[in-house]
């Protein structure tokens, strides 16, 4: 009795969504049938969320990164060297790596509708907020595969961003984020930094070089937080992305630890 209570509860939105539509359409009756309803459906949706969040990330990431690469009309080698080198990061199994190839190719056909992929993965990340970052971070690199965004790839991101529920509006601060975090990674080698490398430090943590001290670590703690592997993965991160979310932190903490030695 005390789990079921515990159900209404915990569920309580669709409960009462449900209950409150039945009553306007239904009288009493169709109160307690869209109560039921209610409950029921998202009772479903949120099992859904909670059975298998890290083959839903899985597959949408590997679709939308093969929309994504013929966005303008043509698959280049450097889109695919990327598409591969994620894969090479995860150390997929022969039969992962079949099954995102699969999905990748698939994402290219302009006829696939991504709906049904992209609604699963809105549901995970209404109660797993934490994956929406890495997700378009890693589509945005996709994106950038080139050197530079194209116009149409930045219209399949926003338009994937308006179907996941997600803040269109930050794309353009991400971008320079993860721009400012490729250019660090590929120069920065731990010897003496140049001018350009403690700018994209600074960019790899998303603030300028006139932040205090305290917005600096304020920035840092907080995507250290939103990058932590282990806490993503417990989120759904599928586990073969451990990987990437560890480099990712890395590569925030060596852009920290640079802007704390050149400031002294």
């Amino acid at each position: 009795m005390q789990s079921f209570g515990a159900d209404l509860y915990k569920f309580r939105t669709g409960l009462l969504i449900g209950a409150a539509i039945g009553l306007f359409s239904g009288g009493f009756a169709g109160l307690v049938f869209g109560g039921i309803l209610g409950f029921t459906i998202e009772r479903m949706f949120r099992k859904a969320a909670t059975i298998a969040p890290q083959q839903i990330f899985f597959k949408a990431t590997f679709t939308v990164m093969g929309r994504i690469a013929k966005a303008d009309g043509q698959v280049t080698e450097n889109e695919i060297d990327f598409a591969r080198a994620i894969m090479a990061q995860m150390r997929l199994s022969d039969e992962k790596r079949k099954e995102a190839i699969k999905f990748f190719t698939e994402g290219k056909d302009a006829d696939l509708d991504l709906d049904p992929i992209l609604q699963p993965l809105a549901t995970v990340f209404k109660y797993q907020s934490n994956l929406r970052l890495i997700f378009l971070e890693i589509q945005l690199q996709a994106a950038l595969a080139d050197g530079e965004m194209s116009a149409p790839e930045r219209q399949v991101i926003v338009d994937v961003c308006k179907k996941l529920g997600l803040p269109s509006d930050q794309i353009e601060a991400l971008l320079a984020r993860m721009q400012a975090e490729r250019d660090f990674h590929q120069n920065w080698q731990g010897s003496a930094p140049s001018t350009s490398q403690i700018k994209q430090a600074y960019g790899v943590l998303g603030v300028t070089e006139s932040a205090s001290d305290a917005e600096v670590k304020r920035a840092w703690r907080k995507l250290m937080s939103q990058h932590h592997p282990d806490k993503l993965v417990s989120k759904g991160l599928p586990e073969e992305m451990m990987t990437i979310a560890k480099e990712k932190a890395q590569e925030i903490q060596a852009a920290y630890d640079l802007i704390r030695k050149v400031r002294g």
